[in-house]
C-alpha cells in the first residue's frame, strides 16, 4: 500500500483544494478589498496580533464556536427548559463572529497561495455556518425552539467542516 491510501479522505481533499487554480479567480477578485480592509498598516496589525506576539483568530474562534457548540449541548440534554440559555449562547456565537473574521481575514491577507485557496473555502463554509446560526437564533426568538436546536445542529456541522480547514492552515 501506498502512503496515499493511508491518507484520511479529508486530509486527501484538503491537498486537492489546495491544487485548485479555479479557485485563484475569486481570490485574485476579493484580495485587494481584503488587504485595504484587514491586512494593511497598524491595522492588520492588530488584527494580526503581532502585539501579542500570537495569532488572535485562533484564540477568538473559542468565543464563537464554544457558546454554539454549549448551546447544542443544552439542547440535547438540557430539553425546552434550557432554551433560554441555548439562545442566548447562540446570539454570543453570533455576536463573536465579527471580529473573529476580521483576525481571519488579516491572516489571509499575509498568506500565500495554496492557503488562500483553503481560507477561501474556510470562510465560505463559516458563512454557512453563520447563516444557520443566524436562523437558529431567529427561530429562538420566535419561539421555534425545536427549529433552532436542529439549525444550530446543522450550523455545528456546516462549522466542523470549517473548523478542520482552519486547523489545516
Amino acid at each position: 500500500m501506498s502512503l496515499t491510501e493511508h491518507t484520511p479522505a479529508i486530509v486527501r481533499w484538503t491537498r486537492r483544494l489546495e491544487e485548485t487554480t479555479g479557485l485563484d479567480g475569486v481570490v485574485d477578485a476579493i484580495e485587494p478589498s481584503i488587504q485595504a480592509a484587514f491586512g494593511n498598516g497598524a491595522r492588520g496589525e492588530l488584527l494580526r496580533g503581532e502585539w501579542l506576539g500570537h495569532a488572535l483568530h485562533p484564540i477568538l474562534t473559542d468565543l464563537v464556536v464554544g457558546p454554539w457548540v454549549s448551546a447544542s449541548v443544552l439542547d440535547l440534554v438540557g430539553g425546552r427548559e434550557s432554551s433560554t440559555a441555548a439562545k442566548t449562547l447562540v446570539g454570543v456565537g453570533l455576536l463573536a463572529v465579527g471580529p473573529t473574521a476580521w483576525t481571519g481575514w488579516a491572516e489571509w491577507s499575509q498568506t500565500g497561495r495554496r492557503d488562500k485557496r483553503v481560507g477561501l473555502v474556510h470562510a465560505a463554509t463559516n458563512a454557512v455556518a453563520i447563516g444557520a446560526y443566524t436562523g437558529s437564533w431567529l427561530a429562538r426568538r420566535s419561539g421555534r425552539h425545536s427549529t433552532g436546536a436542529r439549525l444550530a445542529l446543522v450550523g455545528a456541522t456546516v462549522s466542523g467542516v470549517g473548523a478542520y480547514l482552519g486547523g489545516h492552515l
